[in-house]
C-alpha cells in the first residue's frame, strides 16, 4: 500500500498543493514552519480521521477559510482508489472514495494505515495512562475499523452517563430514585460497550507483546527480548489471559457491572465514572539483567531508555499491522533529530524495506543514508522535487 498522489486544499498553510508520490522512501525538507509536517499529517488524517498532532480538526483548515479537503490516490495490489475527506470547522466532515459519498465519515477509516513515529512519541512513555489508551486504541481500530463505531458509542454512553451521574448525586426523594433507575439503564450501556473494548484491548496486547520485545531488543543498546514488557491494567479484576486466550466478552460485562454497583456511592459523589475502559492503563516495565525484578519505566528508565521503548511500541505496531498481511504507511516526522546517530542508524535500517516511507528533516543531513530516495524541499509552502 502507498500513497502515489496527494492534493491539499486550504489544509493547514497550504491553500493549494499537489505531490506526486511513490513506492518507496520520500523525504520532505524544510526548516521548522516551513509546511513539511502538514502534508505527511494529511496523510495520516486519512487513515484515522485524527491528528497526530493536535486533538480536534479546527487547527486543520486554513486561516480563513471554511473548509479543507485532502484527497490521495492510494495504491493496493496494483489498483488505484482516490480517498477523500472534506473538514468542514463547525459542522459535520464528508468523506468520499472515488468521488462516492460514503454514509459516515468512519467508514473511512482503515482504508488507508499509517504508523507515525514522531517527537511526541516520548508521551506514550512518560505521558498520562490516556496517551498509552490511545495507542491502543488507534492500532485496535487500523486492524478492526468497525470498532471506530463502538469506540464512538462508548464515547456517548461515557458522556450521558457522567451527566446523569451529576444529576442523581445532588437529586433528593424521588427524584434521586428516578435517577438511579435510569443510571442502571445506562450501567448496562457502559458495561456491554465496555467488554467489548476490554476484550479487544486485552487481545491486542497480548498479540503485541512478542513484537515489542523484539523492537527493544534491536534499538536498545545491549538489550534483549525479555527486557521490555508490557501488561495491560484494568480497573477491574481481570484473569491474565492463558495460552492467548482471552476473557470473554460476557464475563467482562458482568466484571464491569459488578464495579459498577460496589463504586457507585464513590461515582455519584465525584459525579463521574470511575469503571470502565477510559480509566484503564497499558503497563511498560524494564527487566535488567536475569533474576532483576521489572521496573516502570516511567520514573526509572533513563532518557535513552525511553525513547528506545517508544521506539519498540511504533516499531511493534508496524510489525503486527504488517503481519496482518499488508504494509502500511510510515511516517517519520522529525524523528531523527531527536535520537542519537545509533538509533537513528537503527531505525532507518529497520523501516528502509517498507512498501512506503515518508520522512520529515529539518535539514539534509538528518535524513539516514540507508533512507535514500525521492527528495523534496518545502519553503514557504512551496514543494518542489529535487531532479
Amino acid at each position: 500500500m502507498y500513497v502515489s498522489h496527494l492534493s491539499l486544499h486550504d489544509f493547514r498553510s497550504y491553500q493549494s498543493v499537489e505531490v506526486p508520490l511513490e513506492a518507496g522512501v520520500t523525504a520532505f525538507v524544510g526548516r521548522n514552519g516551513q509546511g513539511k509536517t502538514n502534508l505527511v499529517e494529511a496523510i495520516d488524517y486519512l487513515s484515522r480521521l485524527q491528528s497526530h498532532r493536535v486533538a480536534t480538526d479546527a487547527p486543520l483548515v486554513r486561516a480563513g477559510a471554511d473548509q479543507a479537503v485532502v484527497r490521495a490516490a492510494v495504491v493496493r495490489d496494483g489498483r488505484t482508489a482516490t480517498l477523500e475527506v472534506e473538514i468542514n470547522a463547525g459542522r459535520a466532515n464528508k468523506v468520499r472514495i472515488n468521488r462516492s459519498p460514503l454514509p459516515r465519515t468512519r467508514d473511512l477509516v482503515g482504508l488507508v494505515r499509517t504508523v507515525v513515529f514522531s517527537p511526541e512519541d516520548l508521551t506514550l512513555v512518560k505521558g498520562d495512562p490516556s496517551d498509552r489508551r490511545r495507542f491502543l486504541d488507534d492500532l485496535m481500530i487500523l486492524r478492526s475499523p468497525r470498532l471506530a463505531g463502538v469506540r464512538s458509542d462508548y464515547d456517548r454512553v461515557l458522556k450521558q452517563r457522567n451527566s446523569l451521574l451529576k444529576t442523581a448525586g445532588l437529586a433528593r426523594g424521588s427524584a434521586r430514585e428516578g435517577a438511579l433507575a435510569t443510571l442502571a439503564v445506562w450501567d448496562e450501556h457502559l458495561a456491554s460497550i465496555g467488554a467489548e473494548i476490554l476484550a479487544q484491548r486485552l487481545s491486542l496486547v497480548e498479540a503485541l507483546r512478542p513484537y515489542v520485545g523484539k523492537a527493544y531488543e534491536t534499538v536498545a543498546r545491549g538489550a534483549s527480548r525479555d527486557d521490555a514488557e508490557i501488561t495491560y491494567k484494568s480497573v477491574v479484576e481481570v484473569v491474565e489471559p492463558v495460552e492467548t486466550t482471552t476473557p470473554s466478552v460476557e464475563s467482562l460485562r458482568e466484571l464491569i457491572l459488578s464495579e459498577l454497583a460496589r463504586r457507585q456511592k464513590d461515582e455519584l459523589d465525584r459525579g463521574i465514572s470511575l469503571v470502565g475502559p477510559h480509566r484503564d492503563d497499558l503497563l511498560l516495565h524494564l527487566g535488567h539483567g536475569a533474576g532483576a525484578e521489572p521496573l516502570p519505566v516511567k520514573g526509572y528508565a533513563s532518557h535513552g531508555e525511553s525513547w528506545s521503548f517508544a521506539l519498540a511500541l511504533r516499531l511493534a505496531a508496524y510489525d503486527l499491522l504488517r503481519a496482518d498481511g499488508d504494509d502500511p504507511i510510515l511516517i517519520l516526522d522529525d524523528v531523527f533529530a531527536e535520537l542519537d546517530s545509533q538509533r537513528r542508524v537503527q531505525l532507518a535500517e529497520l523501516v528502509a524495506d517498507a512498501e512506503q516511507v515518508l520522512v520529515t528533516a529539518a535539514v539534509p543531513e538528518d535524513v539516514p543514508a540507508a533512507l535514500a530516495g525521492a527528495r523534496y524541499h518545502v519553503t514557504a509552502g512551496e514543494v518542489t522535487r529535487d531532479e
